[in-house]
């Protein structure tokens, strides 16, 4: 087997960028109730959920995520639990942390945070969605599905998409994840779990010179969310 390749080949670059950006909804950070970090194997997730609560944006956070094939042998105990860690390691007070151990997927990221909440007596109007970059359109469409009286802000750390194939240390796996998020938007919304969103032409034709490189490892073949 290759070793992964840290750096995106040159004749993907521009596609792999275009997606990238397609993802990134530019949303203008503002106060909320709740921010809520999305499980992955990215631990800057959490990272970027303690920055976002040191500078003030929310009050108590939801660490959500059990495990996948792809992130359990990094997080064991499951996602969730090894984000509240590192949040606490970063100076997060515990009693301002909830974890939900429980979801496998962006849909019961949603609504078992909306359950754990409300369990709690906690009233919501609005939450601070925090994921890996690629993934902020598709958490934002799910919310809006699931949790539509909430008012949805999302954010991800501001990495340039080679900074992050970097920091992840294997291009195919990232541009596999962007292939995969982006295919997600339409069919997602088709089955019922996410809102519609517009997808530019721009965009439509960079996914397909993708997919037909061979970049088809995370495309959704069967049902599931």
């Amino acid at each position: 087997m290759n070793a992964p390749i840290a750096s995106i080949p040159d004749e993907f670059r521009t596609d792999a960028q275009t997606l990238w950006d397609f993802h990134d909804l530019h949303h203008e950070l503002r106060r909320c109730d709740v921010g809520v970090g999305l499980g992955s194997h990215d631990l800057g997730v959490a990272d970027h959920v303690v920055e976002l609560f040191e500078h003030g944006w929310f009050p108590r956070l939801v660490f959500t995520g059990a495990n996948a094939p792809t992130t359990v042998e990094r997080f064991p105990r499951g996602e969730a639990v090894h984000y509240r860690e590192r949040a606490l390691e970063l100076g997060v007070p515990d009693e301002a942390v909830l974890v939900e151990p429980r979801a496998t997927n962006t849909a019961e990221n949603i609504r078992f945070t909306r359950d754990l909440l409300s369990a709690r007596g906690i009233e919501v109007d609005s939450l601070l969605l925090v994921s890996r970059p690629y993934q902020q359109r598709r958490a934002w469409a799910t919310a809006r599905k699931i949790w539509p009286e909430i008012d949805v802000v999302c954010s991800s750390q501001r990495t340039p998409l080679e900074d992050y194939v970097r920091s992840i240390g294997d291009a195919d796996r990232v541009i596999n994840m962007l292939v995969g998020d982006t295919q997600r938007i339409t069919v997602y919304a088709e089955r019922g779990f996410a809102v519609p969103q517009d997808v530019p032409a721009l965009v439509e034709s960079a996914y397909s010179r993708l997919v037909e490189a061979g970049y088809t490892a995370r495309l959704v073949r069967d049902c599931g969310s």
